[in-house]
């Protein structure tokens, strides 16, 4: 494994785990099984109010080729074939979606010690065009992702980042929105026993003048058991608790409740995702 700067999505990733990750107002059931020759199948179902989706997954890797195929209520397909490391540093990704003639679309991603870059390109007569690269080491790092539609020849996205790493610390700041937004984030490990971390992101619209902070908490009751905690300045506070009742098997419950408006009911959300 290359360690290096990553990817340029992996630029503030810590904080947006620690902030978003695993919190949800749905309901969510997935269950995954797996044959005898190890190809992986699962069942996913969500509740949002009264809709119902689901879809149906399976996965099979075979050397360094990994093909996922997901079948959703829509009766859409979406297929990915991954082939990890053709040479040193190196993934190719293939994706489509049936029936959408247009949505093919082919991602090369390479990792070097001082480097990381990702390309992407649509498989249409008139395709959009991804480039991030980043550049630095596992410590400080500085990038960019780009968008560019060939049909309209206008920019889809203009983002630059920059990161900071040492043992205990992330630090990320990031302009998005072709310029328009400006966005700082901060992960910091208190305790690696217990696995406590505390994090917060500062975002800044320059259109609209407006300012959305948000804080939050991570903490492991028990090597199986964890919380977290969030909230931001417009009042919204959540929080949920994950057990891993057997190993790959998690139970998630987690909810919000608006501090400005208390006479509203809690939006309560559920996952339970097994694992053989």
């Amino acid at each position: 494994m290359v360690k290096g700067p990553g990817l340029y999505s992996d630029i503030g990733k810590k904080a947006r785990d620690l902030l978003y990750k695993d919190y949800q107002s749905d309901h969510k059931f997935t269950v995954t099984t797996y044959t005898s020759n190890g190809v992986a199948l699962t069942s996913t179902g969500i509740r949002k109010g009264d809709l119902f989706l689901a879809d149906v997954s399976t996965k099979l890797t075979k050397k360094n080729i990994t093909t996922e195929i997901k079948v959703d209520t829509n009766s859409n397909v979406f297929t990915t074939v991954t082939v990890d490391e053709p040479a040193p540093g190196l993934k190719a990704i293939l994706s489509f979606i049936l029936p959408d003639q247009t949505s093919g679309k082919v991602e090369l991603q390479y990792l070097h010690e001082y480097a990381g870059i990702s390309t992407s390109i649509g498989l249409t007569a008139t395709p959009v065009v991804n480039f991030s690269g980043v550049v630095g080491t596992n410590l400080v790092a500085l990038g960019t992702d780009v968008g560019f539609d060939t049909a309209t020849g206008n920019f889809t996205k203009v983002n630059a980042g920059l990161s900071f790493t040492n043992a205990d610390l992330v630090a990320a700041l990031a302009l998005n929105n072709k310029g328009d937004s400006l966005t700082a984030s901060y992960y910091h490990t208190v305790s690696p026993l217990t696995n406590t971390a505390v994090g917060a992101e500062l975002t800044h619209s320059f259109s609209s003048n407006e300012n959305t902070l948000t804080i939050g908490t991570s903490h492991a009751l028990d090597p199986l058991t964890s919380v977290k905690a969030r909230v931001n300045n417009y009042g919204r506070a959540n929080a949920l608790i994950q057990h891993e009742w057997r190993p790959k098997s998690l139970f998630t419950i987690s909810g919000e409740v608006d501090t400005r408006a208390i006479e509203k009911s809690a939006k309560i959300g559920l996952a339970l995702a097994l694992k053989p």
